[in-house]
């Protein structure tokens, strides 16, 4: 009876200790020299291992960073309602935001345009990352007319939430009015962010959401790392 090869007795031990959350999703391997010498083999057959878990969706490398635990993918619905720490609960993952820059300067005609603003009319700025237990997600920018919502920068400051500071600004629910949806490759300082490497696909989002009034209330693109997620347009 044939031999099973020992690359291959080498996946099957990493595969069973990722199974069994000894690497959970997002977790750094050890490095090859490493793993050739835990196993007694050269690197060229550990390296062989680790292609063919590559190939099988178990594990993805980071140019200059190493090899790292696959995460699944999580369901995100786009519909008319769109709720990061809600889409995130239902996928029964745990939510976080962290934010990168708060700022207020007049809108560029882009975002004047899709916010329905006169020329020169001031925005405030929201960039951040939207992490799925513990692991970057998407990075966003939301734009937001000033003069509706004057306090929105410190309501965002403390909640974390566009929602929440959306709602302590007065607005109690709002909707999806637009979604374009794009495939990109990550720039050097999405790549950064997202913890993936640079020119890594991604799915860019450019929405707009509105009030019971339909006026406009956010502008937003959204890039999302995309072997991360699974974007589900739905009706509702």
């Amino acid at each position: 009876m044939a031999r099973t090869p020992i690359w291959k007795s080498i996946a099957a031990s990493l595969t069973t200790e990722i199974g069994e959350g000894h690497y959970r999703p997002g977790d750094k391997l050890p490095s090859e020299a490493e793993l050739a010498q835990r196993f007694g083999v050269n690197r060229h057959t550990v390296r062989r291992a680790l292609a063919d878990m590559g190939e099988r969706g178990m594990i993805h490398a980071r140019r200059g960073a190493g090899v790292f635990v696959a995460a699944k993918p999580t369901d995100y619905p786009i519909g008319r309602r769109v709720r990061f720490h809600q889409n995130l609960k239902a996928a029964g993952q745990t939510p976080e935001k962290q934010i990168l820059r708060l700022e207020t300067r007049l809108a560029d005609s882009r975002e004047a345009e899709a916010l329905n603003l006169p020329e020169n009319s001031e925005v405030h700025v929201y960039e951040g990352i939207s992490l799925a237990d513990g692991a970057p997600l998407a990075l966003s920018r939301s734009v937001f007319p000033a003069a509706r919502f004057p306090g929105l920068l410190s309501a965002l400051e403390e909640t974390h939430s566009v929602t929440a500071a959306l709602a302590r600004e007065g607005l109690a629910d709002y909707t999806r009015a637009s979604t374009r949806l794009t495939a990109k490759l990550a720039t050097a300082t999405q790549a950064l962010h997202l913890r993936i490497s640079e020119g890594a696909p991604i799915l860019r989002t450019i929405n707009v959401n509105v009030d019971e009034h339909d006026q406009p209330v956010e502008y937003g693109h959204t890039w999302f790392a995309g072997d991360r997620i699974s974007l589900t347009i739905t009706p509702e």
